[in-house]
């Protein structure tokens, strides 16, 4: 086989495989990623023996204002104001993220849904464990 016939199909093949390629993260994705993670860690299992030891952090940002969502989270095992500090800037780094990218959001107001313990875990509440 010729040498040009061999070297076409592999420079396809090359040329295939960089436009699979992802690019990489922005250094303020990255950021609101890893503060997202370290947040997480924080809370844990977030465990509970009752409703009372149950709160919800606001978490991330939408291009409107606002949270992306809500954590629960327990006072029996997370350290309050370090949590708080690590959602106000992972909300800030999102913030930044999406300044710098231009991303749009449907805008809709995210409500705080409040927490419960169910089955010794601190979980958002739905309409069945809302009192």
């Amino acid at each position: 086989m010729k040498p040009q016939r061999l070297l076409s199909p592999l420079l396809a093949l090359s040329a295939l495989a960089s436009c699979a390629q992802t690019p990489p993260a922005s250094p303020a994705e990255a950021e609101s990623q890893r503060l997202g993670r370290e947040l997480h860690a924080l809370i844990g299992p977030a465990a509970c023996s009752a409703d009372l030891q149950c709160r919800t952090v606001a978490v991330g940002a939408k291009a409107c204002g606002g949270p992306a969502g809500y954590v629960a989270w327990s006072t029996q095992s997370t350290d309050a104001p370090r949590l708080a500090e690590l959602a106000r800037r992972q909300a800030e780094a999102q913030r930044r993220e999406i300044e710098a990218s231009g991303m749009l959001s449907n805008c809709a107001m995210v409500v705080d849904p409040g927490a419960a313990c169910v089955a010794g875990r601190c979980k958002l509440a739905t309409p069945a464990t809302a009192r």
